[in-house]
C-alpha cells in the first residue's frame, strides 16, 4: 500500500513537472500549427477549431490546417473560413507548418490519418502534442492529452483547458465547438461512453449561452433534397444483413453515390441506421470512391471492431467504432466482410 502511495506522488510529480515543462513551451511559442484527420468530421473541426480560438485568445498566431475539404453541414463552425485546406493549397500549408513553433495533432492516432500531410508533420522539427482519444497512439509527439476512454476529442480539449488553466477563457465560440464535437461523437448523448463527466462538460459549456437545440439543428436539420433520397435508396435497397449472424451493411458503389450527387459527409451517421434492427450488434458501410472503398464499423458491448479494422482493413479506431479501407472490388470487399465477421463471432 505504502509503495503504491508512493509511486502515485511521484507519478503525479513527474506529469507536474511534465506540465510545467509544457506550458513553458506553450508560453514561449508564438505561431501554432494545428492539424486533425483526413476527411475531417464534427469531433475533429469541434475540437482544432475550440483550440484555435483558445491559442488567439492567448495571444498566439495559430491556424488550422486540415487534409481535404469538409462536410457542407459543419461550415457554420466558427473559424472555418480562416482554415487552411492542403489539399487546395499545398504550398501555403506546407509553409505554414513548417515554421510553426509548436503543432498540435488533434482526432487521429497515427500520422498516415493525415494522408499527404501527415509526411510533412513527420518532417517538422517543432515539438508536438497529441489530443486524442482512438486507441493505440503512435509515439510522435512530445506532450499528449491522450485517454481511449473518452467520449471524444473536444472532451480532451476541455480536459486540456483546465489542466493548463485556460478554462476561464472558455467563451460561446470555443463552447459552440466543443458541444458540436461531444454531440457527434457520442451519438447526441446515447453511447456507452458518456457518462457524468460528460454532462459536466456538458453544463459549463452550456453557461457560457450557447444554444443545444440550434446546433443539433445546424448539424442534422441540414440535409440537400439529395442526401436524403440516397439515405433512403440505401435502407429500401442496400441494407442487408450477413446470414446467421448480428451484422447488418451497406455497399454503395461509385456510380450509385454519384446518381445522388453525392458530396463529402452525405453518408454520415448511416452505418449507425441498422441498429434499429432488433438484435444487430455490428454495422457496417462501404463507399466506393476512385481508388479505394472507405470502410465504417459500429459495434454494440464488447465487441470490438477496432481489432477487426486493424486485421482486415487497414485501420483502427475506438471499440464500439471504427474504419479503415479496401484496395479490392466491393464485391471481395464484401466477402472479407463476411469472413471478418465469422471470425468476430
Amino acid at each position: 500500500g505504502l509503495q503504491t502511495a508512493i509511486f502515485t506522488a511521484l507519478l503525479s510529480q513527474m506529469e507536474k513537472n511534465e506540465l510545467k515543462k509544457f506550458k513553458k513551451t506553450l508560453s514561449g511559442a508564438s505561431k501554432i500549427g494545428i492539424v486533425t484527420h483526413f476527411n475531417p468530421d464534427g469531433d475533429a473541426l469541434g475540437s482544432s477549431l475550440a483550440l484555435v480560438h483558445l491559442l488567439k485568445k492567448l495571444g498566439k498566431n495559430a491556424r488550422v490546417v486540415v487534409p481535404n475539404p469538409y462536410p457542407d453541414f459543419l461550415q457554420w463552425l466558427p473559424g472555418t473560413g480562416s482554415m487552411t485546406i492542403f489539399s487546395e493549397e499545398e504550398k501555403k500549408a506546407r509553409t505554414w507548418l513548417t515554421s510553426c513553433d509548436l503543432l498540435f495533432a488533434l482526432d487521429f492516432n497515427a500520422l498516415k490519418r493525415l494522408d499527404k500531410l501527415g509526411e510533412i508533420i513527420s518532417a517538422c522539427t517543432a515539438p508536438k502534442v497529441l489530443i486524442d482519444h482512438h486507441q493505440q497512439p503512435e509515439d510522435f509527439a512530445a506532450w499528449s492529452w491522450h485517454n481511449a476512454e473518452a467520449t471524444s476529442t473536444c472532451e480532451l480539449v476541455f480536459d486540456f483547458m483546465t489542466d493548463t488553466g485556460t478554462e476561464k477563457l472558455l467563451d460561446k465560440k470555443i463552447a459552440a465547438c466543443l458541444y458540436t464535437g461531444l454531440m457527434t461523437d457520442t451519438g447526441s448523448f446515447r453511447y456507452p461512453a458518456v457518462n457524468a463527466k460528460t454532462h459536466r462538460i456538458l453544463a459549463a459549456l452550456l453557461e457560457t449561452g450557447i444554444r443545444p437545440a440550434e446546433i443539433h439543428s445546424a448539424v442534422y436539420d441540414n440535409y440537400s433534397y439529395d442526401r436524403l433520397k440516397l439515405v433512403g435508396y440505401a435502407l429500401s435497397e442496400k441494407l442487408r444483413i450477413v446470414d446467421g449472424f448480428p451484422a447488418a451493411y451497406f455497399l454503395l458503389s461509385e456510380k450509385e453515390l454519384a446518381r445522388f450527387n453525392y458530396r463529402r459527409g452525405d453518408t454520415e451517421g448511416l452505418v449507425n441506421y441498422p441498429f434499429a434492427i432488433r438484435g444487430i450488434q455490428v454495422c457496417a458501410l462501404f463507399n466506393e470512391a476512385q481508388d479505394h472503398i472507405k470502410v465504417s464499423l459500429r459495434s454494440k458491448g464488447k465487441l470490438d471492431v477496432n481489432k477487426l479494422a486493424r486485421k482486415w482493413f487497414d485501420g483502427g479506431g475506438h471499440v464500439n467504432a471504427a474504419g479503415g479501407r479496401s484496395r479490392l472490388s466491393l464485391a471481395e470487399t464484401e466477402k472479407r466482410f463476411i469472413e471478418a465477421i465469422k471470425s468476430l463471432f
